[in-house]
């Protein structure tokens, strides 16, 4: 597995209950600041795997990006269910529900 997916893989795992974190802050944290497409693909192929709190990664505007109207309402549901409010535009307010990892190498 090559180390930048190693380390997306770690950060998610990092996610806390009622935080999220956007696609491209991860692959920021991760190494390759515009690895964002990456991070979709990795969280597509290996959330079950590894066991990924999926839900609690979100678009850089602080929107689900699902587009299923299932697959959104579910995450929105999931987000929910651990605090986190949306606006009445369906954003979640990124300065409060942000999570910032620490910088340590994993």
């Amino acid at each position: 597995m090559e180390r930048f997916t190693e380390r997306v893989i770690c950060i998610i795992q990092r996610i806390p209950s009622g935080k999220v974190m956007t696609y491209g802050q991860i692959a920021k944290c991760a190494g390759s600041p515009r690895g964002a497409r990456q991070v979709v693909r990795i969280l597509h192929s290996m959330s079950t795997n590894y066991q990924l709190p999926w839900h609690r990664v979100i678009n850089s505007k602080g929107e689900i990006g699902i587009k299923s109207e299932e697959g959104f309402i579910n995450q929105k549901m999931m987000l929910e269910g651990e605090g986190i409010r949306f606006t009445s535009t369906n954003r979640i307010d990124l300065g409060v529900y942000r999570f910032e990892p620490d910088n340590r190498d994993d």
